[in-house]
């Protein structure tokens, strides 16, 4: 080994070190060993065993030369990091092996990405395929890149297949941009290698942006779902508030034609730190999504750490009757619940400190809101009061609000959804040492949000601001750090 590949290596070995001290480091999310890591890919349930890769970037804790990393578990809780399973290492790739999916072809584990190159500034974009029958060491395949050339007329940007099978088809959407506008094409194949474009299912008209990423599309419960990523889409109110988005088309699509009619766009989660989620299908029939927990334009200050980015938890889609598409966490996160507190109902006034704390966190409390103007839960409290991540229910307004504006280091800000007028609202957190996911009422309303608060602000309160607000159950778990069990 020469001495630039041991210097490396002792690096490397240095920043997973730093990053498990880090006060920031996450104790039951899915992150890289060390450095950067953003968007989920090839999420699969294959051989028993649920595997997820992602992006990756292992010599930096900021985006640069793409891998995929690679992790599996039995049940969605307890991660086993693996080798790196594909690396920018051919002609077609060497600028990076930019984000895609994972199918079961007859038993290999196939996985489909996007080759990126850089050559001083033109940049070439196409398909690709690395092959494994052990779901660990994995194989580029000789006939790279199956799609060699974007739709016609469309630019370099056409990124980020998704592959399933339909009846003895393989299908595939894939992000492009034409005319500074986002679309998402469909292609179709007998074998994974041959190719042949179906049109575009999805245009944008200038609302959805130039350019339309990390698209995802599956049939749920008799419906058709498109998840992606548009970029470019403007703030409207309290809608569209990151720099990007993540949300769904949902409506009914004609394989023959190649059509596809939907309602309007529609974000999945109004928190800060959400995006590129993609979605698979388990043994159980359960459409699974995670999400990249960070955003592009996001301080990160677990940087300074030597790690950068995280998942979200694994979240179930599901529909409820009037049609909306909800996202709740998986039952298996249930394991993750150690010891258990409970509060009794009581008419809030004011704030009450409650009589448990911690970083890591489940609470699942039902309020009804009498002559409050506002209540809910502040979380990762200091004792002085100078830190506290705020989640209130704005009675007047209808909205659920996160404030992370006193949520410690990194920025602050407001995010707000408005949610359906009801006699109840139930708020279900994760809490994260530097995270926090929200799930209001059974997931019709998702928010998720990173923060970086001192290690000892732990507590957690319940408030009710101009009048009194009904605390009618609160049940809460102190929860299990997987990657520190002994």
């Amino acid at each position: 080994m020469n001495k630039v590949v041991e210097q490396g290596d002792e690096l490397f070995k240095q920043d997973i070190q730093k990053a498990a001290k880090s006060p920031y480091r996450l104790g039951y999310h899915i992150m890289a060993p060390a450095r950067w890591i953003n968007d989920p890919n090839g999420l699969i349930y294959w051989n028993g065993e649920y595997h997820v890769f992602y992006q990756y970037h292992p010599f930096d804790v900021k985006p640069g030369s793409i891998h995929w990393g690679h992790m599996k578990s039995k049940d969605l809780v307890h991660w086993e990091h693996l080798p790196i399973a594909i690396a920018p290492d051919e002609d077609y790739d060497k600028s990076g092996c930019f984000s895609g999916s994972a199918v079961d072809n007859n038993g290999v584990l196939t996985l489909m990405y996007t080759g990126h190159v850089d050559e001083n500034g033109v940049i070439t974009e196409t398909q690709c395929i690395a092959e494994s029958t052990d779901g660990i060491h994995f194989t580029k395949h000789p006939q790279n890149p199956v799609i060699a050339h974007p739709p016609e007329g469309a630019s370099h940007d056409f990124r980020d297949p998704k592959v399933w099978k339909h009846q003895d088809k393989w299908y595939m959407v894939i992000g492009s941009q034409k005319n500074k506008l986002g679309n998402v094409h469909l292609y179709e194949s007998d074998d994974l290698l041959s190719w042949r474009e179906r049109g575009a299912i999805v245009k944008s008209d200038g609302k959805l942006g130039f350019m339309l990423e990390c698209p995802d599309f599956f049939e749920l419960e008799g419906r058709h779902v498109l998840v992606f990523s548009p970029q470019g889409v403007k703030a409207d109110g309290d809608h569209y508030q990151n720099l990007y988005q993540t949300g769904a088309l949902i409506g009914e699509f004609d394989y023959e034609a190649a059509h596809f009619t939907h309602r309007e766009f529609t974000e999945l989660d109004g928190g800060f730190d959400f995006y590129a989620a993609q979605t698979f299908k388990d043994d159980k029939g359960r459409r699974i999504l995670f999400g990249w927990m960070n955003m592009w334009e996001a301080e990160m200050p677990e940087q300074a750490h030597g790690w950068a980015g995280a998942l979200t938890l694994p979240r179930e889609l599901t529909f409820n009757q009037s049609g909306q598409l909800l996202m709740k966490p998986v039952a298996e996160l249930q394991l993750l619940r150690h010891e258990k507190v409970t509060a009794e109902s009581m008419l809030v006034s004011g704030v009450k400190k409650l009589n448990f704390a911690g970083d890591r966190l489940e609470i699942i409390a039902e309020f009804s809101k009498d002559t409050a103007s506002a209540f809910g839960l502040n979380v990762r409290c200091s004792e002085e009061g100078q830190e506290k991540t705020v989640i209130r229910f704005d009675t007047q307004e209808e909205k659920m609000i996160v404030d992370r504006n006193q949520s410690g280091e990194g920025e602050g800000g407001i995010r707000k959804v408005k949610i359906s007028n009801k006699d109840t609202v139930k708020l279900h957190v994760f809490i994260d040492r530097s995270s926090v996911e929200l799930f209001v009422d059974d997931g019709e309303t998702v928010m998720t949000s990173r923060i970086y608060p001192k290690a000892d602000s732990t507590g957690v309160e319940v408030f009710a601001e101009g009048g009194t607000a009904n605390l009618l159950s609160l049940q809460a778990w102190t929860l299990k750090d997987v990657w520190n069990e002994n």
